[in-house]
């Protein structure tokens, strides 16, 4: 087992704190090998092992008919006697109703609760009706590239070698711990990508018409990072003699943002100080969804470098926006609590084009502000811009 400290050291601070700790993020990200790792740091600050009770509620580990009820008298017999119990509790969003058992198991003031989901509903309504201000979040994500290299910490390979691998296989931690070829990553990504459809979307939504959902899914992933609507989705497969409702499109959106494949990016408008509700913005929760469904080429990485950029700021903890300033983009604004960085992200700076760095120079405040690119060549100080390369930025320490 690698560890991942951040993530332990996010947890640390609320460890015994009358909160359910909740780590959400998508399918095989790592959420249950940070369990493991937590259950491992509880025995270091010396929780006994046997008041450590983990409990994993996938398909496989459990009846089909499980109920909140039987989940919450399973646990409570596991407790016994014992005064104070750790309750890791894996992948619970399987069961209907689980808030209420959670809810009077941190009611009781025996069990320090923990549980991790893949599906965002765990943030849903019936949360903020049972745990209202008892609840924290933890979002995980697959690895940053400085985990990416700590996995990949046996390898002979330079990091800028690395860097270009992570680009291409992403960040599952399955693909990570092992040295696959692009079309075996690929493969093991496509299987991650159908589960979450087939189970946390199609299924859980009953969905009938697939291919239509699996169109519009498609066109989503072929426009990361660029513009687009339901409407806009709606005309294009009308175009195919396809006909989906935009309602339809709207909640299958919604949908894929419950499950982690995407994360929505708003537009802020930097004059008026504002978060804009029109033109927002996707990316993915990892690079290698898009390859595993629609293949790899060299086209395609300006699109994934600025995908990889976003993860990591939203990775930290930044809330993350398009700018808007005027008539002028920024391709992030990037705010947290009163700290803000804005970031450019290219490929490479096209000779005698001065948007990424122009664009910059016209936000008139004394925040950071960077243009990250893949050529070395292209790297300095232009006008108090920082032009940066993709490895740099990502392992910075801070920015």
């Amino acid at each position: 087992m690698i560890n991942r400290p951040d993530y332990i050291g996010e947890i640390t601070p609320f460890i015994d704190k009358p909160l359910v700790k909740i780590l959400s993020g998508v399918r095989r990200c790592g959420k249950s090998t940070i369990f493991e790792m937590l259950h491992d740091e509880l025995i270091r600050v010396g929780v006994p092992a046997d008041s450590i009770i983990a409990k994993r509620y996938t398909e496989m580990d459990i009846p089909e008919d499980l109920s909140a009820k039987q989940m919450y008298d399973e646990l409570i017999a596991a407790m016994g006697d014992r005064p104070r119990c750790y309750l890791l509790l894996d992948e619970i969003q399987e069961i209907d109703g689980w808030e209420k058992a959670v809810n009077s198991l941190l009611e009781s003031g025996r069990a320090d609760i923990y549980v991790t989901g893949s599906n965002s509903k765990l943030m849903s309504s019936e949360i903020s009706t049972y745990l209202t201000g008892r609840y924290v979040q933890i979002s995980v994500f697959t690895l940053s590239f400085r985990e990416y290299l700590d996995f990949k910490a046996g390898s002979n390979l330079s990091q800028n070698e690395l860097l270009d691998e992570y680009i291409r296989f992403g960040g599952f931690p399955i693909i990570a711990l092992s040295d696959f070829d692009e079309q075996s990553a690929y493969q093991i990504v496509n299987g991650i990508y159908h589960t979450v459809i087939s189970r946390d979307i199609v299924k859980r939504h009953r969905i009938n018409r697939q291919d239509l959902f699996d169109r519009v899914v498609k066109y989503i992933i072929e426009n990361m990072g660029k513009t687009f609507s339901a409407n806009s989705i709606s005309s294009f497969l009308k175009s195919e003699k396809r006909k989906v409702s935009v309602e339809s499109i709207y909640n299958y959106i919604r949908w894929l943002e419950q499950a982690f494949i995407i994360y929505p990016c708003e537009r802020y408008d930097l004059q008026g100080k504002s978060v804009l509700k029109t033109q927002e913005k996707y990316y993915l929760s990892d690079v290698s969804l898009k390859y595993a469904l629609l293949g790899y080429n060299r086209k395609m990485l300006d699109g994934a470098i600025e995908n990889i950029v976003f993860l990591e700021l939203k990775r930290r903890g930044y809330n993350v926006y398009i700018g808007k300033n005027d008539t002028k983009e920024i391709d992030f604004v990037a705010i947290r609590r009163d700290e803000r960085i804005y970031v450019q992200v290219c490929v490479q700076i096209p000779a005698g084009s001065d948007r990424e760095v122009g664009n910059l120079m016209e936000v008139r405040d004394h925040y950071p502000k960077y243009v990250v690119t893949l050529n070395e060549m292209d790297t300095g100080i232009e006008n108090g811009i920082r032009i940066v390369h993709l490895r740099e930025f990502l392992l910075a320490e801070k920015w």
